[in-house]
């Protein structure tokens, strides 16, 4: 049977590679005959006309401040300023529609389409420095999109698949460029869906298929961190690599992702994890997709998989690859990639999409093969470029890339577009703008360099392309700054991740060494036992969460002296550690451990623990009162922490009253303000209030610390029921246990990780407000919420 099928499979490609090579040769003549380059060259002396100004409108234009069109922001403000955004929105908008639809952009349809897509977009674009860049791309944005849509869980759930494939790729793969894949892919997937769907669809049914989408567009976009980039990387043996190929093979034939078997090689455990992921996607894509659209699927997917092993089973030392050899597969590649994000979704055929698609892919894979020439050299990898830089001194039958890259374009601009305007708008604005980023990176001696390789050969052309790379203005697309603010986004959140884990460890094991509480000479044997007590608790394997939010702020946001503020960090651990003792007593919630060990009222007794309780609370009191700034602002701050210490005094009792009593989410929320929300409050305002800021950023502060508290609280409830012992240091489903009242219990699962991100979007917006200096409080937030303990 897998014979029958695997020859089927066999089929398919050999007809898709059949059309390629038949386009391949279409495109061949054209080129060797040079009848494209008249023609192209009248095309781009037209299109120049409205992207090569005036020298006094350039002076203008430039005197007033274009920026980088990589810094985000800046250079939207710039764009509406000038009143160019509509037109950098039009044709970046419209070559989504060409490139990520397939769509004709001449239609009326389409063209009214984009229209209404730039109207809105224009509304959410940030226009005043205020507006932080980030907002646009951040997880709180994410899921404010995904209320609107109604679209929350299946946004938690891809949010938390992500975190899960992050933390699972391996070294020896680039991480941010993977994400970024997977993201751009699952935003794809969304794209056509929500094209799809029009306006007249049922508000239930624009959800579910949303959903699906979202879904959807995860599963195939795994194929490219743990499919293509994995068998590209280094991580796998050959042997490995091999094993692993056919097991997609086997997959992609079959339409069943066969048993993984007996893995013994290094990467067992990577393969296994990756092994599980797939079947799931391939699961959930096979269950969704109609008979006809699952055919469609499979065979789209093994011609692609196909054509990029091919590729990669390509030698950089091999001097006889054919023409057709080079170019057939980037054909079949760089179409059926595209045509998967739609037969994925199961949708009606479009009239002309496949078309359009196919002949369209290899126009953008040139360009990309042409931006990553020299790391693909590196890496020794064969593109149709880096097979010309080693050989074409000595084959002078090979093909020009760069050359057929505009034999391409003209043949898309008339053969495939019909001589459209909009077409060879976009196309050109497209080319210019990849040529003028590898220019701008590479810089002008080796982008000189180059050109003189890949010249086509036609002077008036070439000598025409490079004025416009050097001259041509509004080619920049939307498309290309997300790429870039993306890429930046990754990679400063990593920079900012790594800075604050390095900052927390060292801050926490500052704080564990000044915790101990020295005995003296004047102490009784009697007296002993609690500051035994309090030695016990105080060096149990805390967190440490709510000093290092205070050290972050006082020494990273406000400047205050490290030692200057030690104090303030023991008496938030110190009265922290006794709101936990007084927690955990028989009386009250009544555990048996607390961070990893037996709580103070089990090695000692209850009233050991009472006593210790209080006596931490007045530790705190005396180290606050020995904090060395103006006395009055010592006095301030004594006065806050003393308040706060009696509002959780009060939200411990409501919590009691409340046992086995059915709540209201009202209710929860303001227990867990009481319980959480106020020592996340204490530890930012009083830092705050030492540093003398005006009331209020202490009211930001404040809102930040209300969600972020409650967020906590939220992941601590979904903890109790999904969490594990070991690693929380505490027995999980305490609260059912005891019959209380806690947010899984009154809202359920989903619907409590959807309140937990709504506090958490929440604790963004009012930081946001902030706008501080560091992203450290940002990251405590993500780890609330991220948490595994």
């Amino acid at each position: 049977m897998y014979e029958k099928f695997r020859k089927e499979a066999d089929d398919c490609y050999r007809r898709a590679e059949e059309m390629a090579t038949d386009y391949f040769k279409s495109l061949s003549v054209q080129l060797e005959s040079k009848t494209y380059a008249t023609t192209l060259i009248n095309d781009i002396q037209t299109w120049k006309q409205d992207h090569i100004y005036s020298s006094l409108l350039t002076r203008f234009s430039r005197g007033k401040g274009k920026l980088n069109p990589r810094s985000y922001n800046q250079y939207i403000q710039w764009l509406e300023f000038t009143g160019k955004l509509d037109g950098y929105l039009d044709r970046s908008i419209s070559y989504i529609f060409m490139r990520d639809l397939g769509k004709d952009v001449n239609s009326p349809d389409t063209r009214n389409r984009i229209r209404s897509i730039v109207d809105d977009l224009k509304n959410q674009l940030p226009y005043t420095s205020k507006t932080d860049s980030r907002e646009m791309f951040s997880m709180a944005y994410l899921y404010r999109w995904a209320q609107k849509e109604g679209v929350e869980s299946s946004i938690i759930w891809v949010m938390d698949k992500l975190k899960s494939v992050s933390a699972n790729l391996p070294k020896g793969m680039n991480h941010d460029e993977a994400k970024r894949k997977l993201i751009k892919i699952i935003a794809g997937v969304i794209i056509h869906q929500i094209e799809e769907m029009g306006d007249q669809i049922s508000a239930k049914e624009r959800v579910r298929k949303l959903d699906e989408a979202i879904r959807l567009g995860y599963c195939y976009g795994l194929t490219y961190p743990f499919i293509d980039d994995l068998l590209d990387s280094d991580v796998l043996s050959d042997e490995e690599k091999l094993k692993y190929s056919s097991l997609i093979r086997s997959t992609l034939i079959t339409e069943s992702v066969p048993d993984l078997g007996l893995w013994v090689e290094a990467n067992k455990n990577l393969i296994q994890y990756i092994h599980s992921e797939l079947r799931e996607a391939y699961t959930y894509i096979h269950e969704r997709l109609r008979r006809e659209a699952r055919e469609d699927f499979f065979e789209q997917s093994y011609v692609f998989f196909h054509s990029q092993e091919v590729d990669r089973n390509k030698n950089l030392s091999n001097a006889n690859y054919t023409n057709e050899e080079l170019y057939v597969p980037v054909i079949l590649k760089s179409a059926f990639s595209r045509l998967i994000a739609r037969s994925v979704l199961s949708v009606k055929e479009d009239e002309g999409f496949d078309n359009r698609t196919f002949f369209y892919g290899i126009y953008n894979q040139l360009a990309d093969d042409f931006a990553d020439m020299f790391g693909d050299m590196e890496a020794g990898a064969v593109t149709p470029y880096t097979y010309y830089l080693n050989y074409h001194e000595v084959r002078k039958d090979l093909i020009n890339p760069f050359e057929l890259y505009w034999t391409v374009i003209f043949n898309l601009i008339h053969n495939v577009y019909g001589s459209d305007t909009k077409a060879r708008e976009i196309i050109l604005n497209r080319a210019m703008n990849g040529l003028k980023r590898f220019k701008e990176r590479v810089g002008d001696k080796k982008y000189n360099e180059v050109m003189a390789i890949f010249a086509t050969g036609i002077p008036k052309l070439d000598k025409l392309i490079q004025k416009m790379v050097r001259k041509a203005e509004d080619v920049d697309f939307l498309d290309k700054l997300l790429r870039d603010q993306i890429i930046a986004d990754f990679k400063n959140e990593r920079i900012e991740r790594e800075d604050f884990v390095t900052i927390a460890k060292t801050v926490r094991d500052q704080i564990n060494n000044v915790l101990h509480i020295p005995k003296t000479d004047i102490i009784s044997s009697l007296e002993e036992p609690i500051i035994d007590a309090a030695n016990y608790s105080v060096q149990g394997d805390g967190k440490r969460l709510r000093p290092i939010m205070t050290w972050v702020m006082g020494v990273h946001e406000y400047g205050l002296d490290q030692s200057a503020i030690v104090p303030l960090l023991k008496s938030l651990e110190y009265m922290h550690t006794a709101s936990l003792i007084f927690d955990d007593l028989p009386a009250q919630d009544d555990s048996s451990y607390r961070r990893g060990r037996l709580t103070v009222h089990e090695v000692y007794n209850t009233a050991v623990a009472e006593l210790t309780g209080l006596y931490l609370t007045q530790e705190a009191v005396v180290e606050q009162a020995s904090l060395g700034f103006d006395p009055k602002v010592v006095l301030r701050l004594i006065q806050y922490s003393a308040g706060k210490t009696t509002e959780m005094c009060r939200g411990q009792a409501m919590d009691l009253n409340s046992k086995g009593k059915q709540l209201t989410l009202d209710q929860l929320n303001t227990i867990c303000f009481y319980k959480t929300g106020i020592a996340f409050e204490a530890s930012l305002v009083m830092p705050a209030i030492l540093a003398g800021k005006q009331e209020e950023e202490i009211e930001a502060l404040k809102t930040f610390a209300y969600h972020a508290g409650i967020a906590f609280q939220i992941k601590d409830d979904l903890l109790d029921v999904e969490g594990d012992l070991e690693l929380l240091g505490k027995p999980v489903g305490q609260d059912v246990e005891n019959n209380n009242s806690n947010f899984v219990s009154i809202l359920g699962i989903e619907d409590a990780r959807k309140a937990m991100w709504d506090h958490y979007c929440h604790a963004m917006e009012a930081l946001q407000k902030l706008q501080y200096k560091t992203g450290y409080l940002k990251q405590i937030l993500n780890y609330t919420i991220n948490r595994e303990y």
